[in-house]
C-alpha cells in the first residue's frame, strides 16, 4: 500500500500531506485532491464521507479541504479499473450497430 498519484500512478515519497500547488514529479496532476484522498467515496453523496467537509465539484482539481488525508492503496491502472462499465458499453455498440 503506498500513497500515489491518482493519474499515473507515481508514488509520494515524502513525509506529510502535500500542498494545495503540489503536482505529480511525472504526470504534473494535482495531487491534493479528492480522488487522492482517504474520505473520497463514489457511492456516497457528494462522493465524501467526510460530513463536515465542504463540496467540491471538481474531485480531480487541487482544492483547499481541511479534512484531506492522503489515502494508502495499490496502484490499478485506469484502463483496469472498470472491466464491468467496459463490457456493457461494448454491448451496447452492438446492439445499436456501432
Amino acid at each position: 500500500m503506498t500513497r500515489h498519484c491518482q493519474n499515473c500512478g507515481e508514488p509520494w515519497t515524502l513525509d506529510g500531506q502535500p500542498g494545495r500547488g503540489e503536482v505529480c514529479m511525472k504526470c504534473r496532476a494535482d495531487l491534493r485532491v479528492c480522488l487522492n484522498c482517504i474520505h473520497y467515496d463514489p457511492h456516497v453523496a457528494q462522493q465524501c464521507r467526510e460530513r463536515r467537509a465542504e463540496p467540491v465539484l471538481e474531485k480531480a482539481a487541487g482544492n483547499f479541504c481541511e479534512y484531506f488525508d492522503f489515502v494508502r492503496r495499490n496502484w490499478t491502472p485506469k484502463n483496469e479499473t472498470n472491466k464491468r462499465e467496459s463490457a456493457a458499453r461494448e454491448q451496447l455498440k452492438k446492439l445499436l450497430g456501432d
